[in-house]
């Protein structure tokens, strides 16, 4: 494998989080410094909708474009990447969250795999620790899995499944993880955490998504029924935040 480019790290971006997306390419460094990876051997691509973006400082491989604004959940910017990508691995890693640093360490001992599913740390976002959960249920069904969980050969992505589909559609990530668990040829699913889902909410401010900000709002109110504060003021003071 030497000479090769083992990963592609894909990474759409409106451009509004800067410290966050900075705090997800270290995280792709430390990983790949902790695999003991050669410079050449792994790319990160970040795709910025609408703006024109600064790539973050690293010490490998950033390759970034400028592409139209994606109004679509960034599956215009991935499915655009997926196409320029030459790593023999995938790996998708939004601008809001952290790969461990044993992450590709653990992807290359089961290299050989088209399809490999880690756990990743969902604590600062839902109300479990990890995803997704081993219970008696599918494995890959709605809100068990993410993006974040995979380590994908670009082969079955991009050549037997067609890139990223279902642009529109609400349920698009489930959707196009649901083609490559049904035609991949081999599948390893790990104990380990591989990632931070949300790591870098806080660090940008006015840059939450809808999700996250309506998570914050629930706590706020929680917290403020617990002490006895009226919730009306507690999402006044958010609303003036």
């Amino acid at each position: 494998m030497d000479g090769d480019i083992l990963f592609s790290v894909i990474t759409p971006s409106t451009g509004k989080r800067p410290n966050a997306l900075q705090k997800a390419v270290h995280s792709v460094e430390a990983a790949a410094r902790f695999a003991g990876l050669e410079t050449g051997q792994i790319e990160i691509l970040i795709g910025f909708g609408g703006i024109k973006g600064k790539a973050p400082a690293c010490a490998y491989p950033v390759r970034r474009f400028n592409l139209p604004k994606d109004d679509d959940c960034g599956h215009g910017i991935r499915n655009l990447l997926l196409k320029l990508a030459g790593g023999q691995k995938i790996i998708f890693l939004d601008d809001d969250n952290v790969l461990k640093p044993y992450a590709l360490s653990q992807y290359i001992k089961h290299y050989d795999a088209e399809m490999i599913i880690g756990r990743i740390d969902t604590q600062l976002a839902f109300d479990m620790p990890t995803l997704p959960i081993s219970d008696s249920g599918a494995l890959i069904r709605p809100g068990n899995i993410d993006l974040l969980c995979l380590c994908l050969s670009r082969c079955l992505v991009v050549n037997r499944c067609g890139g990223w589909k279902y642009r529109g559609k609400a349920e698009a990530d489930f959707l196009n993880i649901l083609d490559w668990y049904t035609r991949t040829g081999s599948v390893t699913i790990l104990e380990e955490v591989v990632g931070v889902y949300d790591a870098g909410r806080s660090l940008d401010r006015s840059a939450l998504s809808w999700r996250q900000q309506g998570l914050l709002d629930r706590l706020a109110c929680e917290r403020a029924m617990t002490v006895g504060i009226p919730v009306r003021s507690v999402l006044h003071g958010l609303a003036l935040a």
